[in-house]
């Protein structure tokens, strides 16, 4: 009867062991597949190459979320495997935080779809915040498949964009000095600084028309080619703060000029 129970735990069993060898390696060796392949999704993310980029991220995720599942079943192994009562003593509580720390990875780990992409006059230039009067041809343009959800939006006067920041080459860090501020570091966090620890972006437009699957708008902020991750419509007194501030901008010499810039207002002095 013990022999028997000994053998359902896999105590000694041959194969069990192999398997607590060989799990350990699979997440490494997958670990090093996923970095190769995010080092060569960052080459290629702004050589126009959209559909590939697209399926190479939806390879990593799912890479990623196949790991995830050998650590847990590498964790409940360790679990199931028959150890002594003292062995389990002082591993039961590491186990615990590591089994923890997967599920926690794992309820993180999320995608976003494009739902469109914008086009605007900009390649290497754009400014620092919507212009309204603008000139050029400003669209947001909706893939198909979601055009659907555009009805009713043309009977609001702005709507929010909220986009991917696909061609952000700067180191990201922390600390940032904003243009036009001397060199006045801030958090950033307290910024609108494009580097961010997620690149994404956010817009106020207004609406000029809607024709099929496109947005024509007033000036945008963005270069052109920019992935659409999200819209919704801007709404009088629910998105409007009366007793909104300038923050830290107050603190700034001629923080008026300051605003003329931030706001890409143009000026002569």
């Amino acid at each position: 009867m013990t022999m028997q129970r000994n053998n359902q735990k896999g105590v000694d069993d041959p194969t069990i062991e192999k398997l607590k060898i060989l799990m350990p390696y699979w997440i490494s060796h997958n670990n090093e597949h996923i970095r190769d392949n995010e080092k060569w999704l960052r080459k290629i993310e702004n050589k126009g190459l959209k559909e590939v980029v697209y399926e190479l991220k939806e390879a990593i995720k799912t890479l990623k979320q196949a790991n995830r599942h050998i650590e847990l079943a590498n964790i409940k192994l360790e679990e199931n495997s028959g150890s002594r009562p003292e062995e389990k003593r002082e591993t039961g509580a590491v186990q615990k935080t590591a089994l923890k720390k997967v599920k926690q990875e794992q309820i993180m780990c999320f995608g976003l779809e494009q739902i469109g992409v914008i086009r605007s006059p900009y390649t290497d230039n754009a400014p620092y915040q919507p212009v309204e009067d603008d000139e050029g041809d400003f669209r947001i343009v909706v893939e198909p498949q979601y055009a659907e959800g555009l009805y009713e939006l043309a009977r609001f006067r702005y709507l929010y964009v909220i986009y991917y920041i696909h061609r952000v080459k700067r180191e990201q860090s922390m600390i940032v000095s904003p243009p036009w501020t001397g060199g006045v570091k801030i958090g950033v966090f307290a910024s609108r600084s494009p580097v961010r620890p997620n690149c994404i972006g956010l817009s106020i437009v207004r609406i000029k028309r809607i024709i099929n699957n496109e947005i024509l708008t007033s000036g945008l902020d963005v270069f052109d080619g920019t992935p659409v991750l999200d819209i919704k419509p801007y709404i009088k007194d629910l998105d409007a703060k009366s007793d909104a501030n300038y923050g830290w901008l107050e603190e700034m010499d001629d923080h008026e000029h300051l605003l003329l810039h931030i706001k890409g207002v143009p000026h002569d002095y």
